[in-house]
C-alpha cells in the first residue's frame, strides 16, 4: 500500500517557517530555485502580495512530524553522540 504524501512544512529545509522548503519536498523540486523564484514574483507584484501569501501558508500549512527514536517502552531516545569515547 503506498503512503499518502502530505503537504506539509519543512523541518529540515527552512529559511524563515518552512513554506518554501515543504513545496519543494511536495514537489521533488530543488528548494534554492523555488525560493528564487518566489522572490522574483513578489517583486514584480509589489511584494505586499507575495509577502502575504507566505504568511498565510506559514498559519495554515502544519508543520512536518518530528523524527523522534524510541526505546521499545516508548520513551524518548537520546541521539546526541558522546564525545567521551575518545578521551584518553
Amino acid at each position: 500500500m503506498t503512503k499518502k504524501k502530505a503537504f506539509t512544512r519543512s523541518r529540515d529545509n527552512r529559511m524563515i517557517g518552512g513554506v518554501i522548503g515543504g513545496v519543494s519536498d511536495y514537489f521533488g523540486w530543488d528548494a534554492t530555485i523555488v525560493r528564487i523564484i518566489f522572490v522574483l514574483i513578489s517583486i514584480f507584484s509589489a511584494a505586499f502580495p507575495g509577502t502575504l501569501v507566505y504568511i498565510l501558508a506559514w498559519i495554515i500549512i502544519p508543520d512536518a512530524p518530528r523524527k523522534t527514536h524510541y526505546y521499545s517502552n516508548r520513551e524518548p531516545k537520546d541521539v546526541t553522540p558522546d564525545d567521551d569515547y575518545n578521551r584518553p
